[in-house]
């Protein structure tokens, strides 16, 4: 969840790893820190809040000199937000400094052991019990840093990514993972690495990354090649060197108020990207080659169980919809976070398709370990090249959205929907579940989601105008029915995510069960009522709430009359097919929420206690 930066070479570090923790924000930005080492001492400066308060400590603390160090941005898990808890961390002799991502679970107990050797510690935090089981290890073994890390991780249960220093060994970085993401930015000639929880931090500098896989570790030493090693048994490991695709252009603005606008307004492009030399329209053709290279498993599934969490989750929901409707194959839809810790049926005939916009949630991930070992066949959708689901899945297929640095996730929804319409089409084809006529006419619709998108991005002032007459409100109802009920819940998550305006999301017709009760002349009510699907019911759904007085926005299809006469206030979405039609309803949604949070003056790229990526349990 946090995000970890370092440097070691020729260069000034500094501002290396201070541009990289503000690439890095959007895992964590509870609190901040920064270690340099001069060549003599290790300097370092931490503070509770954002990489900026620590730019304005640093200038007061200390000498920002030297070509090597590591920083860190904080989501806290062991420890309030605070100076201390941040990190780095030092060791008790202040020879050794860290810094971590991750939960060390059985940290209390270790801890105990090391105060009763003499130890103490000034922060509430299992990073701090970390650093100094890795001094005891080194002092009682005798041993150099990258021995010591490897036998101390031998001990400790949890999750991690660290990135060690050694004052005594000025040289070198020691990282290390398991379960959490780490990369090593390879400098040409080996004069120079960087180290980063993404690559986000170094893609000025180089294209050409290692990325650690579960329990190995590595010692990066200037002018050596990485050397790689396996926790648990000390082999060998043969690093592979992958070529980033990413660009600098991709993780800023361009000119956006936030990213957050910027990835919603990027959504033709991102679905376009999804799709292209995929869908061939005109041919009548669909390929994806992990499902081309797979299609016999899919056809013989009894059953796809869909494990997401978030808004991957209710992409998942909308897949379920479509795939049922479309492929004739039954479907559950199961937080990853719940399907972990069960003892779910699982069989060798089953689907498990795992759905993650970084490719590094800590459930999902789980989930896919414990599907796989009870036989089933696991497709990963996410979009982080060289993810760690991407590695440990299958096969899979990425959604190409680009970057998405904003914490509410906004393209990934799209993308990730996009993707899996595409999916079951394919698979619609194969099994004859869809006629050739009603196949062509999905193939084209499609084809032009992308330009509706973009419609409905052009009335942005006229939602924008809606948005102000409810910014003060404190809950909001958002209903939706059949193909976009799971929109209704997403459109519900966002609002609460940036704005923290209460909200919930509900299936139309559940309304009466219960959330009626809180309907008042204060109250707005979220409608999507396109008119497919069940219109005529949305329809008395939106009468009953009009008689208690509620306030209603509702989404409607170009040309509506009937909804029109009810609502408070109407937003037109281009006519579409119904399957897809939460390609475009979801729009307006984001663009709500959006407007609402920057009203309130919420931070909308940074909402409070949230972070991008849940590589924590």
């Amino acid at each position: 969840m946090c995000g970890i930066t370092g440097y070691i070479g020729n260069r000034d570090a500094y501002p290396i790893i201070i541009n990289g923790l503000q690439r890095l924000e959007y895992r964590g930005y509870d609190s901040a820190g920064i270690m340099l080492f001069d060549g003599q001492e290790i300097n370092f400066s931490k503070t509770k809040g954002k990489v900026s308060n620590l730019q304005e400590k640093v200038e007061n603390d200390i000498s920002a000199s030297g070509s090597i160090g590591i920083g860190h941005t904080r989501w806290a898990t062991h420890g309030i937000p605070n100076d201390l808890n941040s990190h780095p961390h030092l060791s008790q002799s202040g020879d050794l400094a860290i810094v971590h991502n991750g939960i060390i679970e059985n940290y209390d107990s270790i801890k105990k052991e090391l105060i009763s050797r003499g130890y103490t510690f000034k922060s509430d935090t299992d990073t701090e019990v970390l650093i100094n089981l890795i001094e005891e290890v080194k002092n009682q073994e005798n041993v150099m840093l990258g021995k010591a890390v490897q036998i101390a991780l031998s001990q400790v249960i949890g999750a991690y990514a660290i990135a060690v220093f050694d004052k005594t060994k000025p040289d070198e970085i020691v990282v290390a993972k398991l379960g959490s993401p780490i990369a090593i930015g390879v400098g040409k000639n080996f004069e120079e690495f960087f180290i980063a929880s993404d690559a986000s931090p170094f893609i000025e500098y180089t294209k050409d990354a290692i990325y650690l896989e579960d329990e190995e570790m590595a010692i990066v030493k200037i002018g050596r090649e990485v050397a790689v090693r396996k926790i648990i048994d000390d082999s060998n490991v043969d690093a592979k060197i992958h070529e980033l695709q990413l660009n600098l252009e991709q993780i800023e603005k361009g000119g956006y108020d936030h990213f957050m606008l910027k990835e919603i307004y990027e959504q033709p492009k991102a679905i376009t990207d999804t799709f292209r030399g995929r869908l061939l329209a005109k041919e009548g053709i669909i390929k994806i080659s992990g499902l081309e290279n797979n299609m016999k498993k899919f056809l013989n599934a009894e059953r796809i169980i869909i494990v997401a969490c978030g808004t991957s989750w209710h992409a998942g929901l909308v897949a379920e919809y479509i795939f049922e409707d479309f492929a004739r194959i039954p479907v559950e839809v199961e937080y990853a976070s719940e399907f972990r810790y069960r003892n779910p049926i699982i069989t060798e005939k089953d689907i498990v398709i795992a759905i993650s916009q970084s490719g590094e949630t800590a459930d999902t991930l789980a989930a896919i370990k414990l599907a796989k070992s009870k036989g089933a066949f696991v497709f990963g959708v996410c979009n982080v090249v060289g993810s760690s689901i991407a590695r440990e899945n299958d096969s899979g297929a990425y959604t190409h959205a680009g970057p998405e640095i904003g914490v509410a996730s906004t393209k990934a929804f799209t993308t990730q929907i996009t993707l899996l319409a595409l999916m079951a089409l394919r698979l619609a084809r194969a099994k004859g579940t869809m006629t050739s006529a009603s196949y062509r006419l999905y193939l084209q619709e499609m084809e032009l989601i992308p330009k509706k998108v973009k419609q409905v991005l052009e009335i942005d002032s006229q939602i924008k105008a809606i948005a102000k007459k409810y910014l003060l409100s404190t809950n909001c109802l958002y209903l939706g029915r059949g193909f976009n009920f799971p929109v209704a819940l997403e459109g519900a998550l966002k609002l609460k995510e940036i704005s923290y305006i209460h909200a919930e999301g509900y299936p139309a017709a559940e309304m009466k069960h219960g959330p009626i009760a809180l309907i008042d002349d204060r109250m707005p009510i979220i409608v999507i009522a396109i008119n497919k699907g069940h219109y005529e019911k949305i329809v008395s759904n939106i009468q009953e709430i009009k008689s208690r007085k509620g306030k209603i926005i509702a989404i409607v299809t170009e040309g509506d009359v009937t909804v029109k006469e009810i609502a408070d206030h109407v937003i037109e979405i281009p006519e579409v097919e119904e399957a897809l039609s939460p390609l475009l309803t979801t729009i307006p949604l984001q663009l709500l929420s959006y407007h609402i949070a920057v009203m309130r003056d919420c931070n909308v790229d940074q909402p409070r206690n949230l972070a991008k990526s849940v590589t924590v349990e």
